[in-house]
């Protein structure tokens, strides 16, 4: 059976386009910076956040981690959304690589502002552990693919600095951000000290993701890659892949928050869905389960009928909207769990 894969947006195949890329790229050894296509995507990447310079890593994990590492010092804290991805999905990372602790807040609806940071701050008391750096998630994935305002980014950034915090961006999927706000990435980019985001996702790349910042940080991290396993040597092999997709693959998002939007009015309509399709602005779909069966039982239904979702727990489930989802699909998927929750 073909599955109408709605796990995430991180399933999806590498285009045509990407493939013939990957099969005639011209790579060099990267961790001598001797890689012409990934010396490419970076020079790419930077240029389009509107930053100095950028690096190509395997994964938004080990980017995430690497700009933690070099934007704090062991014994810090770092304030992030409850729900953020570092938080919950990045295996305490933070502890373990740089030696520091989260101070996790709540957002309302999971989008962060000042009044929620600010009483998390914590600087030059001998009884507890200072602030070292605040990163917000730009959209949030748990909270159902939420996005934030600039003028909300722009004030955390500027706040923190005035406080001498550097504040980093997860926008692992910044470009579904970007579409959502009609505005330019480098505008989403340009308050913050680093960004994170992935190829792999919505942009459809089979791997990496990238960082940006100033041209010393990215230097400097460079190291920390390499310490994390990171040097991939003739990695333009997969960069070929990210160029494709960051000059051909942003465009096309709106379609999936479109085919999403298809897939929350439906869902809305279920009895035992409870799902607000306001609330939807992008390609993430959280909504709750409560009817005659729960979150978990409803996954395992579905899979039998052809389509993958997740169970976030026994109430909540997650769809995801992707290039390799058509709108037949989500309409396929809809007759699926109606259904199942018969």
């Amino acid at each position: 059976m073909n599955h109408i894969d709605l796990r995430s947006d991180t399933v999806t195949k590498p285009t045509d386009e990407m493939r013939e890329a990957m099969a005639r790229a011209e790579v060099g050894d990267d961790v001598f910076e001797e890689d012409p296509t990934v010396n490419r995507l970076q020079e790419l990447a930077a240029a389009m956040l509107g930053k100095e310079a950028a690096m190509f890593t395997p994964t938004g994990t080990m980017g995430n981690q690497i700009c933690i590492r070099l934007h704090t010092q062991p014994g810090q804290e770092v304030i992030l959304e409850e729900r953020s991805h570092i938080f919950n999905m990045e295996m305490s990372a933070m502890a373990v690589v740089s030696g520091t602790l989260a101070r996790p807040v709540r957002g309302e609806d999971g989008v962060l502002d000042w009044r929620f940071i600010e009483p998390a701050i914590r600087k030059g008391n001998p009884h507890v552990a200072d602030t070292g750096l605040i990163t917000v998630e730009n959209t949030l994935n748990l909270a159902g693919g939420v996005v934030m305002r600039i003028e909300a980014m722009e004030d955390i950034c500027q706040r923190g600095h005035a406080l001498g915090l550097p504040v980093h961006l997860d926008g692992a999927r910044i470009f579904n951000a970007v579409t959502a706000l009609k505005r330019d990435v480098s505008e989403i980019a340009r308050p913050f000290d680093s960004v994170m985001f992935c190829l792999s996702k919505g942009l459809g790349a089979p791997v990496g993701s990238m960082i940006a910042g100033p041209r010393e940080f990215i230097k400097r991290g460079r190291k920390i890659r390499r310490m994390l396993g990171g040097g991939m040597r003739q990695a333009g092999v997969l960069a070929a892949a990210g160029i494709v997709a960051l000059e051909k693959m942003t465009s096309r998002i709106a379609e999936d928050h479109s085919n999403a939007q298809l897939l929350a009015k439906g869902l809305a309509q279920v009895p035992g869905i409870k799902l607000d399709p306001e609330r939807v602005a992008t390609n993430i779909l959280v909504f709750e389960v409560d009817g005659p069966i729960d979150a978990k039982d409803l996954q395992a239904r579905l899979k039998e009928r052809g389509v993958l979702a997740i169970a976030l727990d026994s109430r909540q489930m997650r769809m995801v909207t992707h290039k390799d989802v058509s709108r037949a699909d989500c309409e396929r998927a809809l007759s699926a769990v109606q259904e199942a929750m018969k």
